[in-house]
């Protein structure tokens, strides 16, 4: 036994005292402890299952890019009525509740540029970026448990270098998506979040031409430290679930309402554990300094018409030259008196550090300010792993179904 899983073997009894396999086979007992997830079991596995092999990559890609794209678009409607709840910058809070705010959005902007706003770059983000996800996770995980890690331990990390593989692909798009989920409608009358892009294109060539390409990634660091944690713990909870699960039905077919069950639970825990970090980022990608509103913004046109108001001012200074010319010595904010002051249950980030902007939160919210929207989050990771899940286990047999006709 190498040092490495010697270590890592401290994290678990169970794996110290699981029946060890023949000699000179290291990937028998490796898929044993995999499908085990740690528990005792020679009894636990049937001897059938231990020689089961693994799914292709390819296969565990597509099945994986295909489920996760389909739980994404089902709860896209949900996942902005949490971005409106944890984003939103009136006073009080227009979007309370989950249902007033699903009505709400739904009365006022409709379902194509309301409560499914910002689809376009959901999608275009969602089935590259679990496709990434898969690849890495599946092959992180195996790697680590053949070379005789830990399982649990296995996913955990197979979870989170998954999510930073596909990082680079998703948080441009999850930019977009949030800033138009934000907005909803072109020229929205009934909320004002400070953008106004007439599609995704439009929205793409404003950011890219005012803050720069970079801003595309702007929020980066938040969105890595919420997805990283909550991939890892998603993964770690529906495995060892999954293992229970045909501990105890006795089979690897553990039915479809197990299969549901172990996979809305796991996504559902790591979604509320995760919350405070997605208020954080949801923030930190939406909310804008009100000196630097874009053009076409309230922010905007509120500066352009107090501008006049204060052109009187160079005249009386130009007569009096013993006094400095101060009107010009710090930024003045001319987007009106809701925006001057940080609001209670929603405080401008002026930061892009997620521990400040959680200390921030706390401080004016306290601890409700980092569970706003976790009703909408819990249930739309629930929904959203279980259908994700559900389908790659069935997509991954169909697959194994149709490859095994083929060999025929």
């Amino acid at each position: 036994m190498s040092l490495t899983s010697r270590v890592f073997g401290l994290f678990s009894t169970a794996t110290s005292d699981s029946t060890p396999s023949p000699a000179g086979d290291p990937h028998n007992s490796a898929w044993s402890s995999d499908r085990m997830g740690g528990i005792h079991g020679a009894e636990l596995v049937p001897e059938e299952e231990e020689e089961e092999p693994r799914p292709p990559y390819l296969h565990a890609m597509l099945a994986g890019g295909i489920g996760g794209t389909c739980g994404d678009m089902l709860m896209h409607s949900l996942d902005t009525v949490k971005t409106r709840q944890q984003g939103d910058p009136t006073l009080p809070p227009k979007y309370t509740s989950m249902g007033q705010s699903y009505a709400t959005i739904y009365r006022q902007e409709g379902i194509c540029r309301g409560l499914y706003g910002g689809v376009t770059p959901a999608l275009l983000g969602s089935f590259p970026g679990t496709v990434i996800f898969f690849g890495v996770y599946e092959y992180t995980k195996r790697l680590m448990i053949d070379s005789g890690i830990n399982p649990s331990i296995a996913y955990l990390s197979g979870g989170f270098f998954a999510d930073l593989a596909a990082s680079v692909v998703y948080v441009p798009s999850e930019v977009l998506k949030t800033r138009l989920q934000l907005q909803g409608r072109h020229n929205n009358p009934h909320f004002n979040s400070g953008y106004n892009y007439r599609n995704m294109r439009d929205g793409f060539r404003q950011i890219v031409r005012q803050e720069g390409f970079s801003a595309l990634f702007h929020g980066y660091k938040a969105t890595i430290f919420r997805d990283l944690p909550f991939s890892a713990l998603q993964f770690a909870f529906y495995e060892k679930e999954q293992s229970l699960a045909k501990h105890w039905v006795g089979k690897r077919d553990i039915g479809l309402g197990l299969e549901i069950l172990t996979a809305a639970t796991a996504g559902g825990m790591a979604g509320v554990i995760t919350c405070p970090l997605d208020v954080v980022k949801t923030r930190i990608q939406t909310q804008q300094n009100p000196t630097d509103s874009p053009p076409g913004s309230s922010g905007a046109k509120h500066a352009v018409e107090h501008i006049p108001k204060e052109s009187p001012r160079p005249h009386a200074s130009s007569s009096s030259p013993s006094r400095p010319s101060r009107p010009h010595s710090r930024p003045i904010s001319t987007s009106g008196a809701s925006t001057t002051i940080p609001l209670p249950g929603a405080p401008r980030l002026d930061t892009s550090s997620v521990f400040t902007g959680l200390k921030m939160i706390y401080r004016t919210e306290g601890i409700a300010g980092w569970f706003r929207g976790v009703g909408p989050r819990g249930v739309w990771t629930s929904t959203q792993s279980g259908t994700m899940l559900v389908m790659y286990q069935y997509l991954l047999k169909q697959f194994e179904a149709y490859q095994l006709e083929r060999s025929l």
